[in-house]
């Protein structure tokens, strides 16, 4: 005989299962992250990503180089806490302030794992290439400006519950950003490829860890800066 109790234990199960999945999902993409960056270290992956770099790096174009000029900083830190201050400005300072943390986080990770990689630029590995900006510091994986802006707006648009339209936009800059990573010289498809798995993977993380506490003890809402 079934007990009344027994369907809310197996609905108490099913939830907690659903959970843990949702906190450890992020050890997938990380894990793909790694594995981009050794699949192209050497060999046919590291020549194929030469390849690739090489058809993007390609001359597209005054209006093609003007507008990645123009949208590759997007995926700086300062572009995040810009974007937090407007958050900021429209009453939501929580939320502002858990998208930042989260950026802040991935900036630094993208720091700490360049150090660690030591992969060369483009422009320092390479001959024969278009250099359409300054050069930047630091070794080239993963590609920090979309990894940071993936980070900054997936968690920025769960916390203001935008909808599937406005999530899936914004993400897409992410992408565009990327691509202007490659196409301006400063990064290997692959250090993209890494930066936007790494940002996935900390927007999930920080989604499932630190949000709830940021969200819970911050203030609800903020007036707007006069």
């Amino acid at each position: 005989m079934v007990s009344a109790a027994q369907p809310a234990s197996l609905l108490g199960f099913s939830v907690r299962r659903a959970y843990m999945k949702r906190r450890w999902f992020p050890v997938v993409p990380g894990t793909a992250a790694i594995g981009v960056a050794v699949a192209t270290a050497k060999g046919r992956g590291h020549d194929l990503d030469v390849r690739l770099f090489r058809k993007v790096n390609g001359n597209g174009g005054r209006s093609a180089d003007l507008f990645f000029k123009g949208v590759t900083e997007f995926g700086s830190i300062w572009a995040s806490v810009g974007a937090a201050f407007m958050i900021i400005r429209l009453g939501r300072r929580r939320e502002a302030l858990d998208a930042l943390g989260a950026a802040s986080a991935m900036w630094a990770l993208g720091q700490a794992l360049k150090r660690i990689v030591l992969r060369p630029r483009p422009y320092v590995a390479l001959e024969r290439l278009r250099l359409l900006i300054r050069e930047p510091r630091g070794t080239t994986w993963p590609s920090s400006h979309p990894a940071v802006l993936l980070t900054f707006v997936s968690v920025a648009t769960r916390d203001l519950g935008a909808p599937p339209a406005g999530k899936a936009g914004i993400v897409a800059l992410a992408g565009v950003v990327g691509l202007s990573r490659v196409y301006l010289g400063v990064h290997f498809p692959a250090d993209v490829a890494g930066g936007l798995l790494l940002g996935r993977g900390v927007a999930d993380l920080w989604s499932s860890f630190v949000s709830p506490s940021v969200l819970r003890r911050l203030p609800d809402v903020s007036a707007p800066l006069q």
